[in-house]
């Protein structure tokens, strides 16, 4: 590996994790990426994770939506992080 866009280059046709910004995260197979980190997934599970906060006891409620999508585009600006799958060898 000589370039940190390896590490993805190796990830092609598996699955990863992606955390975007204004707390979703995303997990799906790459199929695709340039250097602006644009990448295409498919098989797509995002979970949007939100919190506000309870009027009446001031406590932080927090709460979770996932949804399911057969192919993303996901723009590279918003990409935070990107996990390739975990190798055991």
């Amino acid at each position: 590996m000589e370039e940190p866009l390896d590490l993805i280059k190796l990830s092609i046709d598996e699955r990863v994790y992606v955390k975007c910004r204004n707390d979703r995260e995303l997990r799906g197979r790459l199929h695709a990426y340039d250097q602006h980190l644009n990448m295409v997934l498919s098989d797509v599970e995002e979970t949007i994770t939100a919190s506000e906060e309870d009027e009446e006891t001031g406590e932080e409620i927090v709460t979770k939506k996932t949804r399911n999508v057969g192919m993303l585009f996901v723009r590279g600006d918003i990409v935070v992080l990107v996990s390739p799958p975990l190798r055991t060898s």
